[in-house]
């Protein structure tokens, strides 16, 4: 079924990320397995008919999977089909004849600016090594947005402290260079003097107490801890506070095509999930603050 070769056009020309990568090969593993136990063992990519895809399908709606993953695997066979059709190993997508399920759209988890400023209060993380890694790693993701594997990739020839700038690979190895704030520059200094004291080297710019490059878990449980002490939304993971970051931009007047650009998204359309919790933020304090406001409400529009 021309998997290997699917899994190398992945990794080779689409570059795709581990964990992106990883999620597709299980994907497709899984859709194999399907077809096999239930319609045989097929020889030819053309021999899959659209019914069959329907089939699982259901198989994973009935598995109460959320439509989300369930769409996310869907556009694992959509990949695949298309890699097929474009190396003259299908005629026909079947595809065509599957609907994705619908997802209600989810806003971003954000911080707000007050909780936000809590991070870096003088007395909030320890003066300790762990303490001043726990400070670093809040200001990068705060100050520039870029996700977990950005940062525990950061290298110290990324940082430029002369030109005040940060080079960061995102998916697909796209490099984008961001701006380093007065703020950041502080912060990545005294951090490099700490790991001098300590007498760690690493290519990687963090490390933990040892030396070692730091690996999502231990991040990831670092966040967690941190915003449990000054926040109460349910998400506490590291992507909330690149969520933060944009969202803040967008509060303050940035342009969406700037923050686009500092996300490292693919297209605005990623962006524009933004502007929905700034149009709530307004619709919000209308409501408050407006003598009418309570009229917009669609109880009262609907009377």
């Amino acid at each position: 079924m021309y998997k290997s070769e699917f899994l190398d056009y992945l990794k080779y020309e689409r570059r795709l990320s581990e964990n992106t990568f990883t999620a597709y090969s299980k994907d497709l593993e899984q859709f194999f397995f399907f077809l096999e136990e239930n319609f045989g063992v097929l020889a030819l990519p053309k021999e899959i008919k659209h019914t069959f895809i329907r089939s699982w399908v259901v198989q994973l709606m009935n598995q109460k999977l959320d439509n989300r993953s369930v769409n996310r695997k869907i556009s694992t066979l959509k990949t695949y089909f298309k890699f097929l059709l474009k190396q003259n190993l299908l005629e026909i997508n079947p595809m065509q004849k599957v609907v994705a399920p619908k997802t209600a759209k989810k806003l971003p988890t954000f911080l707000e600016e007050n909780t936000t400023e809590k991070l870096f209060e003088n007395d909030f993380f320890k003066d300790d090594y762990k303490g001043i890694l726990s400070k670093t790693i809040f200001e990068i993701f705060y100050s520039l947005g870029i996700r977990l594997s950005e940062l525990i990739n950061l290298k110290n020839t990324d940082v430029d402290y002369s030109n005040k700038t940060i080079k960061v690979t995102g998916k697909g190895n796209k490099v984008r260079l961001l701006p380093m704030s007065k703020e950041l520059k502080v912060v990545l200094e005294n951090f490099d003097k700490q790991k001098e004291v300590n007498s760690l080297a690493s290519e990687f710019f963090l490390m933990n107490e040892n030396g070692n490059k730091l690996y999502p878990k231990f991040v990831q449980r670092l966040v967690s801890l941190n915003l449990e002490l000054i926040s109460t939304v349910k998400k506490k993971s590291p992507h909330v506070l690149r969520h933060t970051f944009a969202t803040h931009l967008l509060n303050h007047g940035a342009d969406l095509n700037a923050i686009k650009e500092l996300l490292g998204h693919a297209s605005l359309a990623a962006t524009q999930v933004y502007t929905h919790n700034s149009i709530e933020k307004l619709k919000n304090i209308h409501k408050n603050s407006h003598p009418r406001g309570w009229d917009f409400t669609l109880e009262n529009l609907s009377n």
